[in-house]
């Protein structure tokens, strides 16, 4: 305790208490949470190997990280788990905002968790999360149903970047997820811009949802989206939109016929089936494992799954040497003045690309 001079028996008729030690923190029990210890990449592997879900988690947030470190931690981890996975399904899900795709996983996911014994992983490839920050968090509350369930992982969309870092760290999280036991995996996307593809190359099926009853229905799909569809179905077949849902059906199954049959040998189907009231559900499966079934007999599957892991390296390699020229100190000072030479028509954009790229080669090979 301090001594108070106030105390001193000059100052007559005035005393100061002593002061009352400090209270303990305010919740005692505090104290107590162990900091959440780091784990080496060999106990997340044999964690997420048991099916922990929550280390599943936390590798999931280390693939996702920028940071160096997390991804050296992240890169082993999948490594170890890589010998456990591929053994799932993997379905690739698209359509047009509004075409009721939350609804549908929600209802899909129910079907093959309760019918058919089915683990699901739930993942999304958003490229517009970067701006809107996330828009599978607004529609995990539309999958009221599979969000409860113990056997359902459902992932936002790692928000960090271009579409090629975002969807790369997809398809790790799939390893990863494979290992952990789940045996169907939803990769999600908006049915607009470049995803699609990216998805079309981490999936065995993809799935179009689509809607009827929207005035032309073939001039709302692109081109290169019907291409990619091994199925295609039409959503919100209910009430007096049935007629309108056949009627796009057929359109969808015409439009269809002028298209070269598909490498996989396997003519896409077109049905009918309401995500809210779960009817014609059972029958889109059955068309699914049907298609599975067929590509696994003609070597198929094996095949895309091949291309799309030598996809992936190319990928791979291209983003880490793109960002490695573009995170060079030497080169971000350097393209500023080379940027504004061209546009001053001092140079012209190939022979200010060479000379940028010498100057890399140089700095960094000699």
């Amino acid at each position: 305790m301090h001594h108070h001079p106030e105390n001193d028996p000059k100052y007559k008729g005035l005393t100061v208490n002593e002061g009352v030690s400090s209270p303990p923190v305010v919740n005692p029990y505090l104290q107590e949470r162990k900091k959440r210890r780091n784990f080496t990449p060999a106990e997340y592997a044999e964690q997420i190997i048991k099916g922990n879900i929550t280390l599943l988690s936390q590798a999931v947030t280390l693939v996702e990280s920028q940071k160096s470190e997390h991804q050296a931690i992240a890169q082993e981890v999948i490594e170890k788990c890589l010998p456990y996975s591929g053994h799932s399904m993997r379905i690739g899900i698209t359509g047009v905002p509004g075409a009721g795709k939350s609804t549908s996983i929600d209802a899909f996911g129910m079907y093959l968790i309760k019918e058919r014994n089915k683990k699901l992983a739930v993942l999304a490839i958003d490229p517009s999360s970067e701006r809107s920050k996330g828009s599978i968090l607004g529609d995990k509350t539309r999958m009221e149903e599979i969000s409860r369930e113990p056997n359902v992982f459902i992932r936002p969309s790692p928000s960090a970047g271009s579409l090629g870092g975002v969807a790369r760290k997809t398809r790790e999280t799939i390893i990863l997820c494979e290992a952990a036991g789940f045996d169907t995996v939803f990769v999600e996307t908006v049915g607009v811009g470049q995803s699609e593809t990216a998805v079309h190359s981490m999936v065995d099926f993809f799935l179009l949802i689509q809607l009827a009853g929207t005035g032309d229905e073939l001039q709302g799909i692109k081109r290169g989206i019907m291409e990619m569809a091994d199925g295609i179905i039409v959503n919100k077949a209910d009430g007096n939109n049935i007629e309108k849902a056949n009627l796009a059906a057929t359109q969808y199954r015409n439009a269809l016929h002028l298209f070269p049959l598909p490498p996989s040998g396997w003519s896409p189907k077109v049905m009918t089936y309401s995500g809210y009231y779960k009817n014609g559900i059972p029958e889109i499966w059955n068309m699914v494992y049907e298609y599975m079934d067929f590509v696994k007999g003609n070597g198929y599957f094996d095949f895309r799954r091949n291309s799309q892991a030598k996809y992936w390296m190319y990928e791979s390699i291209n983003e880490q040497l793109r960002n490695h020229f573009y995170q060079s100190p030497k080169i971000e000072k350097a393209l500023k003045t080379k940027e504004q030479q061209v546009l001053n028509s001092e140079v012209s954009s190939f022979v200010a690309a060479k000379q940028m790229l010498d100057l890399y080669f140089r700095y960094n090979f000699n």
